[in-house]
């Protein structure tokens, strides 16, 4: 059970119906973990009992019992567990998990679960991997992911930057470049569009103001954002220059899409630091964000699309 005070999993939501496409939150936190490395906090401490986990979505269509990866994080094996039914343990029984799986860029929260799928772990089938061109010459050109690409685990389908590709019978999906920290490959944010809805994912920015879209716009033109939420205060980590890590603050966010939320848009933060206040229910900042009418994803969360 978790610790009074903390967010964990989200409340049982209600059974989606069977032919409802949905997102899953399976994670929240940033790349290095809740607990992290060497943070012996008060907020660390609790999630050595009840850890969260890196952010990251499956997309199910129960109905066609087709599955989705969205990023691939170091705490995939805990995260497939929260994929509901008994057609998706077939499935990784028989190493198909995934119909595709989404790769946002090659920081170490969103893709090093890969390896958990290759020869030393589940050894997948065959899988589409939907990733920028430079994320997927990354992948092919060194290890251990080069491997899984030349044993046939994973595969990069043509998919233009900014347009429209269909994915399948009910999803489509629009790569949007970010401006983000490019040590090894380029960043992308996702639009998916289902059946009924869509849902933006943008885990990672550099700033708003950098991006070739409107943040304010594209948020518009959704059902739900799931959005950079890394940190709240630009003093919440000792001892580091936030300018080497650079995100938007939460509070700036809020100011910017503040209209847009008061309009009905709904925007859910995502990827908070272990240091972020906002994690602790019934802080000033997770206060703060209620108030505004945003909210901060816990794994579990589902959204229709």
């Amino acid at each position: 059970m978790a610790a009074a005070g903390w967010y964990r999993l989200a409340p049982a939501p209600a059974p989606a119906p069977q032919s409802e496409m949905f997102a899953l939150v399976l994670g929240t936190v940033q790349d290095g973990g809740l607990p992290q490395a060497g943070c012996y906090t008060p907020r660390c401490e609790a999630a050595r009992r009840d850890p969260y986990y890196v952010a990251s979505l499956a997309l199910i269509d129960p109905n066609a019992e087709r599955y989705y990866l969205v990023d691939a994080t170091p705490d995939l094996t805990r995260q497939l567990d929260l994929i509901p039914g008994e057609a998706f343990r077939r499935r990784a029984q028989a190493r198909r998990p995934f119909d595709g799986i989404f790769l946002t860029h090659a920081h170490i929260g969103h893709y090093l679960g890969l390896a958990l799928l290759g020869r030393e772990g589940l050894g997948i089938s065959r899988t589409p991997c939907y990733c920028s061109p430079a994320m997927a010459q990354y992948l092919s050109s060194n290890g251990p992911w080069s491997l899984m690409v030349s044993e046939g685990r994973l595969y990069f389908p043509a998919v233009g930057m900014n347009e429209w590709h269909r994915v399948d019978d009910a999803l489509s999906v629009k790569l949007i470049p970010v401006p983000h920290r490019h040590e090894f490959s380029d960043t992308v944010a996702f639009v998916f569009r289902g059946p009924s809805r869509s849902l933006l994912y943008v885990p990672d920015i550099d700033k708003w103001e950098d991006w070739q879209v409107r943040v304010e716009d594209l948020v518009r033109e959704v059902d739900v954002a799931l959005l950079d939420g890394s940190f709240y205060s630009p003093s919440e980590i000792p001892g580091r220059d936030i300018e080497d890590i650079p995100h938007p603050l939460i509070p700036h966010t809020m100011d910017l899409l503040q209209q847009a939320v008061r309009d009905g848009n709904r925007v859910v933060f995502t990827h908070l630091n272990n240091t972020n206040a906002a994690l602790d229910k019934g802080s000033a900042a997770a206060t703060r964000v209620a108030q505004r009418g945003f909210e901060v994803a816990q794994a579990g969360m589902r959204f229709g699309l």
